[in-house]
């Protein structure tokens, strides 16, 4: 059952990215929208060439912009940037709260040893946006896989740089020192992985293997973690037989993220403190309702036997309506029988909550197919989310004549690598002896994840879906900076570190910030034609 459940999320991601890769092949072009000044000329273009200048997300985003505020364009980008907020608040909301619990529940289900659960499931929720921005564009039939590619080198690039630096200012003039060993294994094994990245740049495209062996790279540096972890902790036994609970102790490459001690909510006594987060929380209603009711939730915290009832009935219902808004024209008849298994699936799962829970606490046996439920809800969520963020960065890319790689490069990895910045240093300032070393190490799991799982993941069900054709990889000299100007940023780390007694320091900060300022500044520079 636990294999069938992800060979579904597998089949599910593999039949997006075909049909993608089918209606790719059938599109007219729209190229001709960029050759037109006028916004009403614009408009009608767009009527027009429906079919050729649709999003891949449920909005129009160009044609509300150019039809309904073509002549007051302050508002269509302030709508655009209020989207443009939205979108990175759920996508970041639904990866938190229900994406995370719902690995962590797999995690403990699945038995699986603090160190695998580290790099496997929880780096996943880390780096949730990441990922399924990558499958998104990989996936999309309208060629924006460059997109996928550079946010998640962005993102990589952002957190390795500016995150560590600012890690290194916060504790500058500690004690603290990063293990030499775990810090080698990771900077050296990102390193490897964009070498093997690079190589597939430059050949320009891959076949079914090529993708497969790299993706497969993830797997070898989980079982590179496991096998150090192990060896560790049987050195210790060996050194210290008598002291059975030193086996006990933290080891902090093992510490999850999920065991950092949550703040306490505070609540106020004034009635206006009440009255504006009532407020707030009203406002709040129309984005949490739809997933609160299609995602089963059984997590201690938020458990509530009337929302679990409804997210089963309801859900095998919006299944059928996404299935359906996927497949493109379909009869009535055909509309009706799906709509009707739906409702059935859903009559069922529910009247069998609805028996087999209780209202005071969440299902203590069994939890697997709830888990498993909640997980596969949470993904298509996030995939979602995603697929319209893409298409909104495209849209906005398309309005004010941006690149679409320039927006992935900035504004989506630091939208999706702002938590990892707050993370990473409130864990460097208050997480203890470990803090530290859980941060940096962070610093550089999480992107190593971001790109084998993001990037490789994708890489394979692109290749699938171009099936016999290899599938032909995203060559722009702006991936090739990128890339250039992050394994710049590891080399001036694994230099400098080992240097400075592994201590992260001014010294270890500045390098990357001033790296990172330079790529920013050149790109700036690109983008207004100054430079070639």
């Amino acid at each position: 059952m636990k294999a069938s459940f992800f060979f579904l999320i597998s089949l599910f991601l593999l039949t997006t990215a075909a049909a993608a890769a089918a209606a790719a092949e059938e599109e007219e072009d729209c190229h001709g929208l960029g050759e037109l000044k006028d916004h009403e000329a614009v408009c009608a273009y767009l009527k027009a060439h429906a079919s050729a200048c649709a999003p891949e997300g449920f909005i129009d985003y160009l044609q509300l912009f150019y039809c309904a505020f073509g002549d007051r364009p302050f508002i269509g980008y302030s709508l655009l940037l209020l989207c443009l907020l939205l979108l990175f608040y759920l996508l970041g909301d639904t990866a938190s709260v229900y994406f995370c619990s719902s690995l962590e529940g797999l995690s403990s289900a699945l038995h699986l040893p603090p160190t695998i659960a580290g790099v496997t499931l929880l780096s996943l929720g880390n780096g949730a946006p990441d990922v399924f921005s990558s499958l998104v564009s990989f996936s999309s039939s309208s060629g924006v896989a460059d997109v996928g590619l550079s946010s998640v080198l962005g993102g990589a690039f952002f957190v390795s740089t500016v995150v560590v630096a600012a890690i290194s200012f916060v504790i500058d003039g500690s004690s603290a020192a990063v293990d030499r060993a775990s810090f080698l294994r990771d900077l050296c094994f990102f390193l490897f992985i964009l070498a093997a990245l690079s190589l597939v740049l430059v050949t320009g495209s891959t076949g079914i293997w090529g993708a497969f062996a790299f993706f497969s790279l993830y797997f070898a540096y989980v079982l590179l973690v496991w096998a150090m972890h192990h060896y560790k902790n049987r050195n210790i036994h060996l050194l210290i037989p008598i002291l059975d609970s030193s086996a006990d102790e933290e080891d902090p490459e093992t510490k999850l993220v999920s065991e950092e001690p949550r703040r306490p909510k505070t609540h106020s006594n004034s009635p206006v403190s009440y009255y504006f987060f009532r407020f707030i929380n009203l406002l709040k209603m129309p984005l949490y309702l739809p997933r609160r009711l299609t995602i089963p939730d059984v997590s201690e915290e938020r458990w509530s036997k009337p929302f679990t009832v409804a997210s089963v009935t309801l859900s095998p219902l919006f299944l059928a309506t996404l299935w359906l808004s996927e497949t493109g024209e379909v009869s009535t008849a055909e509309k009706l029988i799906f709509y009707f298994i739906g409702s059935l699936m859903g009559l069922v799962l529910g009247v069998i909550a609805m028996v087999t829970t209780e209202s005071s606490a969440p299902p203590k046996s069994l939890l697997f197919p709830w888990l498993a439920g909640g997980f596969l809800m949470s993904v298509i969520w996030s995939y979602l989310i995603a697929a319209e963020l893409v298409s909104l960065l495209v849209s906005i890319g398309e309005i004010a004549h941006i690149s679409p790689l320039v927006l992935a490069f900035t504004v989506m990895a630091w939208g999706n690598s702002l938590g990892d910045l707050i993370a990473n240093v409130a864990m460097a300032l208050h997480g203890g002896g470990n803090g530290v070393q859980i941060a940096i190490s962070g610093c550089y799991a999480g992107p190593i994840f971001n790109t084998l799982v993001g990037l490789g993941f994708s890489l394979v069900l692109a290749s699938l879906a171009s099936y016999p054709t290899p599938f032909v990889v995203p060559q722009d000299t702006a991936i090739f900076e990128t890339l250039g100007f992050l394994i710049g940023g590891l080399l001036w780390a694994l230099i400098v570190l080992p240097r400075r007694g592994m201590k992260p320091d001014r010294v270890l900060g500045i390098g990357l910030l001033a790296i990172y300022l330079t790529f920013l500044c050149l790109r700036l520079l690109e983008s207004l034609g100054l430079v070639n």
